[in-house]
């Protein structure tokens, strides 16, 4: 087989295989619950506050799928790994269709979290892995729209499901899941094997091998900080404008479809970006747009600056993942990319847990949840530096490896 069909024939799976797996892993078992927590609290199912620690409850699980993802798919699998992923971020919505005791709902959330960990590292690095390197710039970015399409489905189809019942809701994100992860799995049998890397004896110089992790660290470092700016937006925007702007539900969901909105279209204006500027400097202008519309309610929130803030953030919510990804897998071989992808993930994590049950002290301290978008903007301002320095060129001593993985498009 040609390089180029090969190419052809490899993009339509792996953009399949890495969609199914961020919109089942982030996009459904994160955000959809989201949009559940008030009907679980108005069905006196849980307080507010067990609903939130529910949703702790993922970000924890998320942690430890994250860290564990690369171990367990090199002992069984990527096609097994991701089969599990799916069976269990199914059962996990159809596990909870009726009121349980609280430990019942925390496990089940525990392990969604936990299967998307392992979706969200195993399902894009597979596809990368099997993509040629002319094809990576599309299938990187598109890998996760699937986030964004989970976004959107959170905010336009759980209020409609929720009308005929809380057990229709979540046994439809149950039959969604399924479907999607029927998809992935075909599109993964159909999946080529991955793009093997020639061995090159000028990658293995002393100096590039003592100072380019250092290069890779600075990137995983920004995108763990992501983890911070990421939190002031996905858990307290909707209850910032409904009762804090006083907007009411009605407007402020509005601005939630809105978010989803930008996460479909974000991978999307990326897969255009990328080709022109590159993975360095579009990662870079990514956190420095990100950053200005998570600080903008921090300064003012009319409708044009919280609507914009609404696109932006909900863009660049996929969009940093995917130019993080794509950053990493322009600096690394594809095999090593699975392996530093599942530890920027977990830093992603670990940082997004850490803010997540932080910024919510601070908001029981204050009062109010203006500060939280201060801190999260501040957070991807510093992220814009590393993103920037990470480059194994403003090292000394370092040489540009020559792998054609690694050359900027």
């Amino acid at each position: 087989m040609t390089a180029t069909k090969r190419s052809t024939e490899s993009v339509i799976p792996a953009v399949l295989v890495g969609l199914t797996s961020t919109l089942v892993g982030i996009g459904l078992a994160r955000f959809a619950y989201t949009s559940l927590i008030p009907a679980v609290v108005g069905a006196h199912w849980f307080t507010t506050s067990a609903a939130v620690y529910l949703g702790a409850a993922n970000l924890l699980g998320y942690l430890i799928g994250a860290v564990t993802a690369h171990t367990v798919s090199e002992r069984f699998g990527a096609r097994a790994t991701l089969a599990v992923s799916f069976a269990i971020a199914t059962l996990s919505f159809v596990a909870c269709v009726h009121a349980a005791p609280f430990v019942w709902f925390f496990g089940w959330r525990l392990l969604s979290g936990l299967a998307g960990g392992w979706l969200m590292v195993v399902g894009p690095a597979t596809a990368l892995a099997a993509t040629d390197t002319e094809r990576r710039p599309v299938v990187g970015t598109l890998l996760f729209t699937g986030i964004g399409l989970g976004a959107l489905l959170s905010a336009v189809v759980v209020p409609v499901l929720l009308q005929a019942g809380l057990w229709v809701a979540w046994l439809t994100l149950g039959a969604l899941t399924l479907i999607a992860g029927t998809v992935g799995d075909v599109a993964l049998y159909r999946l080529p094997a991955p793009a093997q890397v020639s061995d090159r004896s000028d990658l293995k110089t002393p100096a590039s091998d003592a100072v380019i992790p250092w290069a890779v660290v600075l990137v995983i470092g920004a995108y763990a900080l992501d983890g911070i700016g990421f939190v002031p937006h996905t858990m307290f925007w909707v209850d910032y404008l409904a009762r804090e702007v006083g907007l009411g539900m009605a407007a402020a969901n509005v601005q939630w479809a809105l978010f989803g909105l930008g996460a479909v279209l974000g991978p999307i204006a990326i897969r255009f970006i990328v080709p022109r500027a590159g993975w360095r400097v579009s990662l870079t202008a990514g956190f420095m747009i990100k950053g200005l519309a998570v600080g903008l309610p921090f300064l003012a929130i009319g409708f044009w600056t919280r609507s914009m803030s609404s696109v932006l953030v909900g863009a660049l919510v996929p969009g940093i993942v995917a130019l993080s990804s794509g950053r990493l897998a322009e600096m690394v071989s594809p095999i090593e990319h699975k392996r530093l992808w599942g530890r920027a993930t977990a830093a992603f994590a670990l940082a997004q847990a850490i803010a997540g049950y932080g910024l919510s002290g601070l908001y029981a301290v204050v009062g109010d949840y203006r500060l939280t978008f201060g801190i999260g903007a501040a957070a991807l301002l510093v992220a814009i530096l590393l993103a920037w320095w990470g480059d194994p060129r403003y090292f000394k001593g370092a040489r540009r490896p020559t792998l054609d993985c690694y050359e900027t498009r």
